[in-house]
């Protein structure tokens, strides 16, 4: 009869390798970020920082790049992140419901503008706006959500045509045949990146109230002293070289790093996404 102790050896070996791999993985932290950009493109923004914070905090941490918003939110409802950088209603969201707490922000506010063309004299404010068409970044975009949080009463909401590739390609649809009768664009991509001609083309009819700018934030799985460590590097040690990457994309040119972030500030903005029609 043929000895099966050394197969039987080898299985157990290998039985064993898989929970020690399971157990290691189970203890990493997840780092994440909406998907706004391409797997690839995620990976390449967000691994200087995840390398650093692995360094910083003496554990894994490794990022996971979701497949696509509806993932997002899945995941993010199931508390499945440790590290998130998002906006300040996926911040708030999560310190309301899952215990998250604020580390550093980018610096600066999020403030749009609803605009329609110049020569619109039957649009002059959103009220005139009720069961029109508007272009813009499709929810839960903060962009969209701040303009319908003007609209308390549900039915009088105008119709989102949802576009996608950022705010360029929202000016576009608007300026082309898009069919919209009015848009949403940052008020600094409205500033800065239209010239003065394309600025004159349009006409502010409303300015969203200014929110606190893109924020890390971190679960309770993380102590306090890995919050301090990671506030301390990001805003004036060496996670400002890691995270430079993200700065020169969210923050603009004047951004030279994340600032410290205050929990207060970001607290009530979940709002923008509970009991809407757009939202969770």
């Amino acid at each position: 009869m043929q000895d099966v102790t050394p197969r039987l050896g080898r299985v157990l070996a290998g039985l064993l390798m898989l929970v020690l791999a399971t157990a290691a993985t189970a203890q990493d932290l997840i780092f994440t970020a909406p998907p706004r950009e391409p797997t690839e493109a995620g990976k390449k923004l967000y691994t200087p920082l995840v390398q650093h914070l692995s360094q910083l905090l003496g554990r894994p941490v490794r990022y996971e790049h979701p497949r696509n918003w509806l993932n997002y939110q899945r995941d993010m409802r199931n508390d499945k992140y440790d590290i998130v950088f998002d906006g300040p209603h996926f911040a708030s969201w999560r310190i309301a419901h899952l215990g998250h707490q604020v580390v550093a922000k980018l610096p600066g506010t999020l403030e749009f503008y609803l605009l329609t063309h110049a020569g619109n004299n039957l649009i002059n404010s959103p009220d005139d706006l009720v069961g029109k068409k508007i272009c813009g970044i499709s929810p839960p975009n903060l962009s969209t959500l701040s303009v319908l949080a003007y609209y308390q009463n549900p039915v009088r909401q105008p119709v989102i045509k949802g576009i996608r590739g950022g705010m360029g390609k929202v000016y576009k649809t608007f300026m082309g045949k898009g069919g919209c009768d009015a848009l949403v664009l940052r008020t600094t991509f409205f500033k800065k990146k239209l010239n003065d001609e394309q600025r004159r083309q349009l006409k502010i009819i409303y300015h969203t109230p200014p929110l606190p700018n893109q924020v890390i934030t971190v679960s309770k799985r993380l102590s306090p002293v890995d919050r301090a460590k990671m506030v301390k590097s990001l805003t004036e040690g060496p996670g400002k070289v890691a995270a430079a990457g993200i700065v020169r994309r969210f923050g603009g040119k004047k951004a030279k790093s994340f600032i410290p972030a205050q929990q207060q500030e970001y607290l009530g903005h979940n709002e923008l996404l509970e009991g809407v029609i757009f939202g969770w």
